[in-house]
């Protein structure tokens, strides 16, 4: 694979590693095939400087080698780090709190009338770190006293396996609970050496699980609520309608669609109405 002259890489007086505007478009390609995450010529800066610890690691010295390396029959396992690399996973506890409170105060009390099953399912598709899922955990044990009596459990997905392995260990440093009440703390988080983890009785009700949102779901459904929030931002116009398409097709008649701030569902009116702020539930319940 030939190499440019040029850096792309011009804000520095020095670069590690050449890096040219051939070998960001191949890997901006690379990561849009398999996310669905589109990354501009802005993001030229971010890829570099995300990748240039894999090019360490691996001992390579050019970008068009660690490309050879991740189209390799022998890459994919650096292509697993090459896509934890470039996803961005920013949370905390109780992020955009309304959707909480509206979990809490209306969709929560319809369930408990109109599930004569008592099943209950949400998935936090995009978890990161997996905050949301905890915060959702908490949210029913707090404002759901019939929950032991109920056939209950979150599905916490995201696609960097890293992030999963973190939210299914449920430890977390002190500073993440900054803003969080600190009765809830007390209640559901064991504090040692300096860090604080979920008890059980949050950790029993969520599955962590790997999962790319562009390839086939082995997930059951339905689901009555799907938190999807920050993520659709990341994706193309025809990637995000499809998604909804198929978040649609796994939620219960009724079901609802949690969505982030900036996100917006205006286009699929057919399968959903706007019930509150960035909260949408499927038509025909």
């Amino acid at each position: 694979m030939a190499l440019a002259k040029k850096s792309v890489i011009r804000d520095l007086d020095t670069v590690e590693f050449d890096f040219t505007r051939k070998d960001f478009d191949v890997l901006a390609a690379l990561v849009h095939q398999h996310t669905g995450i589109v990354l501009g010529p802005n993001k030229q800066f971010m890829v570099y400087s995300r990748l240039t610890r894999r090019l360490r690691e691996r001992g390579l010295v050019r970008f068009d080698d660690y490309i050879d390396l991740l189209t390799s029959a022998d890459g994919e396992d650096e292509f697993r780090a090459f896509i934890n690399a470039m996803t961005t996973n920013l949370t905390r506890f109780f992020r955009e709190k309304h959707h909480f409170e509206y979990l809490a105060a209306n969709i929560l009390p319809q369930l408990k009338v109109s599930r004569a099953d008592r099943r209950l399912r949400i998935w936090s598709a995009g978890c990161s770190s997996g905050e949301e899922p905890y915060s959702i955990a908490m949210t029913l044990q707090e404002h759901f006293p019939e929950l032991s009596r109920w056939d209950a459990r979150i599905l916490a997905t995201d696609i960097d396996t890293n992030m999963v392995a973190k939210g299914a260990a449920g430890t977390y440093p002190l500073d993440a609970f900054d803003g969080v009440d600190s009765d809830l703390r007390q209640r559901y988080f064991t504090e040692a050496a300096g860090t604080l983890r979920a008890k059980d009785n949050l950790r029993n009700l969520i599955a962590f699980k790997p999962l790319n949102l562009l390839q086939p779901w082995p997930v059951k459904g339905p689901f009555d609520v799907i938190f999807c929030r920050n993520v659709m931002i990341y994706f193309d116009n025809p990637t995000k309608t499809e998604l909804v398409r198929r978040f649609a097709s796994m939620l219960r008649p009724g079901g609802w669609l949690m969505v982030g701030h900036s996100e917006t569902l205006l286009d699929q009116q057919p399968l959903f109405s706007l019930c509150g702020r960035t909260i949408y539930r499927k038509v025909g319940g």
